[in-house]
């Protein structure tokens, strides 16, 4: 079993209460989980790390992505757009997506994610057009693994197309026999629910108006039986909310209350347009929320109310969502953003650096129900990530090493990152794949997607 010794670093941010934040740190990696953490360490080690001018983090965690909208990141036509126009014009975009073109999107994704410090990353996929042969999961399982990142598939779904009054267009939709089918295959094939497992399953329609209230039950239902997770969009914008009280005569959260979708075992992308009351219920059945703060912005969708949300305990992680509407990957950049923008309305406090940051680890672990990971504490998972702060950027900020990571340069490439006690950055590179060969198969797929769509790039 391979030991690795990190010492001396300018501080160890465990997260655990009960061991904080120790200046002059060391932390002792066995295998895949961590073995000690304190100061002066001496065990005996295989590789020794120094950590001088460096801070430790857990391995932070993204509760929702869309890692197939890689391909689509910065397109003109939509730079500017609001959610229901943008979706209604890029799905005809997304409608001939293949599972090479996932793989090739999700070896540029998740990259992109281990680099800002990522160790784990759900991801959303419900784009399963029945015209297209292969299995997206299995490509995705299998960047995912050519990487060494955790993920969590979640088997998304679309039933409801345009010729029925939905958004996506009728190429793209499966049949609610078939997404029953495939979600259980998607479960007996790829998830591991032992700690320390590398992917799990959650499933997860794509939203309220892209499939029927008889399949958001159905699948509720089937994921109970198979012991796994529940996700979906909801409440992203005031669009959505006049859809689902025209529609169903209720609120968004109130219809998925209907429906049986809340409870610790769901978490939902969002949540922008919750009241008071709505926080308070969703606290007291420990529904999660994915918090998408970039995504949010660009779409100029609305500031979910996080520090509400927290305060009457709902569980609430941090996520990057699709790439076409962050068009980036980067979770240390939205830990910032996180930080700064509920700051506006709520007061400079609502939101310190070390709340922000403990969203990113220990939250994003709460909400996807990983209790192996998410802290630095012996036993649990050996997930981390050092940043080095000798550079330019955080000259002068050493009073304050942790919070300068948000509130300086954001120089986001951690230096070190490691997944399950193994390298897999080092010296600010991905270890076990070529970033330059993954960059230009991503370039090349999506410049055949836009030709197929007829979009000029």
């Amino acid at each position: 079993m391979k030991r690795i010794l990190i010492r001396d670093a300018l501080v160890v941010a465990t997260q655990d209460p009960a061991l904080g934040e120790i200046r002059g740190g060391d932390l002792l990696v066995e295998g895949a989980r961590i073995a000690a953490v304190g100061r002066g360490l001496t065990a005996q080690a295989d590789e020794v790390i120094d950590a001088r001018g460096r801070v430790v983090l857990p391995g932070m965690v993204n509760t929702h992505h869309h890692l197939y909208q890689v391909l689509t990141r910065n397109l003109p036509r939509v730079q500017d757009a609001k959610l229901f126009d943008w979706l209604l014009y890029l799905y005809d975009v997304w409608k001939h997506v293949t599972p090479e073109d996932v793989h090739a999107a999700a070896l540029a994704g998740l990259g992109e994610l281990l680099l800002t410090g990522c160790t784990l990353s759900a991801d959303h996929h419900y784009l399963c057009p029945e015209c297209v042969e292969g299995d997206p999961f299995e490509a995705e399982a299998a960047a995912a693994r050519e990487l060494g990142i955790r993920l969590h598939l979640t088997r998304g779904s679309m039933s409801l197309g345009r010729s029925a009054g939905g958004l996506p267009p009728d190429s793209v939709i499966q049949t609610e026999d078939r997404i029953l089918n495939d979600s259980a295959r998607v479960v007996e094939r790829f998830h591991d629910p032992a700690p320390l497992s590398m992917c799990q399953v959650a499933l997860a329609p794509c939203s309220p108006f892209s499939v029927t209230g008889e399949l958001m039950r159905e699948v509720a239902a089937l994921a109970r039986k198979l012991g796994v997770r529940l996700h979906t969009h909801l409440a992203e914008t005031l669009d959505e909310e006049r859809f689902c009280v025209e529609k169903f005569g209720r609120r968004p959260l109130e219809l998925m209350e209907d429906l049986g979708w809340v409870g610790p075992d769901v978490w939902f992308a969002h949540s922008v347009y919750v009241n008071a009351d709505e926080i308070r219920r969703m606290g007291k059945t420990r529904t999660g929320v994915a918090h998408c703060p970039v995504s949010n912005l660009r779409l100029g969708s609305g500031i979910a109310p996080v520090p509400a949300m927290l305060e009457a305990g709902v569980p609430v992680g941090l996520a990057v969502d699709g790439s076409a509407s962050n068009d980036a990957s980067n979770l240390l950049r939205e830990a910032q953003i996180a930080m700064l923008v509920h700051r506006v309305g709520t007061g400079v406090a609502a939101m310190p650096a070390r709340r922000a940051l403990s969203i990113a680890t220990t939250g994003g672990a709460r909400v996807l129900g990983r209790e192996d990971l998410g802290v630095l504490r012996p036993g649990l998972a050996a997930d981390l990530a050092l940043f080095d702060l000798r550079g330019l950027a955080y000259a002068g900020s050493e009073a304050d090493p942790l919070a300068a990571l948000l509130f300086c340069g954001l120089d986001s490439r951690a230096e070190l990152v490691m997944v399950q006690g193994e390298v897999v950055v080092r010296d600010r590179h991905l270890v076990k794949v070529d970033e330059e060969s993954i960059s230009r198969r991503a370039r090349d797929a999506s410049n055949k997607l836009l030709r197929l769509a007829g979009v000029s790039s």
